[in-house]
């Protein structure tokens, strides 16, 4: 029995082959009326789907999953070029947050599409850490300003004045006073750990945005983890487990208009 459960309806297959000329492994062959992939080539599948969501009549499916169960993928459910334009100029990192925990719902929801962001080889080896409660963000604060106050802590840049700000002031310059933390990290079968961890960050940050909910990157993290590396095992991490992370809630402030940044890449073209 096939160990990927690759199936076609027969009654459903118009023998277009464009599972067999989309497939990335070039394991799907047509040699009678259906396609098929042979026993021996299955190891070689990479889990991609894309024999399933490319089919025009929705006949293959394919690990257990059903054409069915997909989303349609018609012109009037996807955003126009205009608005991606507009989204990513738009695109704040928001440093200000509303007192109130974003819905469970809704963080389920936007992490459920961003498990959908592509990686390295398919290899599909992400971890999601998320902080959805504000009181839970606000007990790992203080237990980071702590473990970062130890003599045997190494602190640099701009980690001291956080830690002055928060005990002395109540300046929370770590978290931005956000209500949530999403922290991304990279198992031992990711072949591109830090871009697959960056990609996800990034499909997550555009996603909230078209949500109401806002995000700034949490690049303190990092350097909090590499001041006190005790720190990984209240994020689950391991010791050399690659990760990132991104803060998100509810903004208190709202942008009126995008920046101006057009010519802030230089652009080349080959053989110029």
């Amino acid at each position: 029995m096939s160990f990927i459960k690759f199936a076609v309806a027969a009654d459903k297959c118009t023998q277009c082959d464009a599972c067999v000329m989309d497939c990335p492994a070039r394991i799907i062959t047509r040699t009678g009326e259906i396609p098929e992939i042979q026993p021996q080539s299955e190891a070689s599948c990479i889990r991609c789907q894309h024999c399933m969501t490319v089919c025009p009549t929705g006949a293959i499916s394919i690990l257990g999953l059903k054409p069915e169960d997909s989303l349609e993928l018609s012109p009037d459910l996807l955003p126009t070029a205009k608005q991606m334009h507009t989204l990513l100029r738009g695109r704040r990192s928001v440093r200000q947050y509303r007192q109130e925990n974003v819905p469970s719902a809704v963080i389920d929801e936007l992490l459920a599409t961003v498990a959908n962001a592509p990686t390295g080889c398919n290899a599909r080896d992400l971890r999601f850490l998320v902080v959805d409660d504000r009181a839970a963000l606000q007990r790992l604060l203080n237990t980071i300003v702590k473990a970062l106050e130890k003599p045997e802590a190494s602190l640099s840049g701009m980690l001291p004045h956080a830690v002055k700000a928060y005990r002395e002031r109540g300046e929370d310059h770590i978290f931005r006073g956000a209500p949530h933390l999403l922290v991304i990290s990279a198992g031992k079968n990711s072949v591109c750990g830090k871009e697959d961890i960056d990609l996800a960050l990034a499909y997550f940050e555009l996603l909230a945005q078209c949500s109401g909910v806002g995000t700034v990157w949490c690049g303190f993290l990092k350097y909090i983890v590499e001041a006190a590396p005790e720190l990984r095992a209240s994020l689950k991490l391991g010791p050399d487990t690659p990760f990132y992370a991104m803060l998100f809630g509810y903004p208190a402030v709202q942008y009126a208009r995008t920046v101006q940044r057009d010519g802030s890449a230089v652009i080349e073209r080959f053989g110029e």
